[in-house]
């Protein structure tokens, strides 16, 4: 009978991790097509819509933005239209999650070099101290490509808005907290080439960092099948 009990326990914890909606990388097939789905609430509840769909319209969107990036050149809106990319949040003091969460961006920056459809984009959360020359030298410690990656400061109160109300950085919590409560988080966010959220994941995992690459490979599939 404890032979059985187990095997029971064991099952409920594999439906558990299947069902839980922080694993981004649930794909589902739509006409023999793999597809990503959509995130429009921070507590990451993933979405199937179709573009038959009345909430198709209604898809959440990261608004427009302005930042200067660790060459002092404007990022915004425009740069990444029509790309897919990979935003996240980081300083450059930070001592314990950042350094992981860099050295996952700068292999994803490896993989897709030579795809200039994707582009990777790292907001510094204290940008009072992360000026250009400050993230000018990160990136030449870190090998950062700025064809590539954007390490992007300016004005806090717009990072902060865009991280916990638009990208959903913060998750649940930090999406209703109402001041500049500091943002710490290891979350990697796909966004695709309609800025609209398709996934997010944990930059300090190797294993994440995969899933990313083949969820980015989804999302190319679907811009070819014209799904989007």
């Amino acid at each position: 009978m404890l032979k059985y009990s187990g095997f029971f326990i064991f099952c409920l914890i594999v439906l558990a991790a299947c069902n839980n909606p922080a694993n981004s990388n649930m794909a589902q097939k739509k006409d023999s097509l793999v597809t990503l789905p959509f995130f429009n609430q921070p507590d990451w509840t993933p979405e199937w819509i179709n573009q038959t769909d009345s909430a198709y319209n209604q898809i959440h969107t990261i608004p427009s933005f302005s930042f200067l990036n660790q060459n002092g050149k404007v990022v915004d809106e425009n740069v990444v239209s029509g790309k897919i990319y990979v935003a996240n949040f980081f300083f450059t003091k930070c001592r314990n999650i950042c350094p992981k969460m860099t050295n996952n961006m700068h292999l994803l920056q490896e993989t897709f070099k030579s795809d200039t459809a994707i582009l990777l984009l790292s907001h510094s959360v204290t940008p009072e101290t992360d000026d250009v020359n400050v993230l000018n030298k990160y990136a030449i410690e870190n090998k950062v490509d700025a064809a590539k990656w954007h390490l992007l400061t300016g004005d806090k109160k717009a990072i902060y808005g865009l991280a916990k109300q638009q990208y959903f950085a913060g998750d649940t919590v930090g999406y209703y907290q109402s001041g500049n409560e500091f943002l710490h988080t290891e979350n990697f966010i796909l966004v695709d080439q309609h800025r609209r959220i398709r996934g997010v994941y944990n930059g300090t995992l190797p294993v994440e960092i995969n899933r990313i690459k083949e969820d980015i490979a989804i999302l190319k599939s679907e811009i070819t099948s014209n799904l989007q």
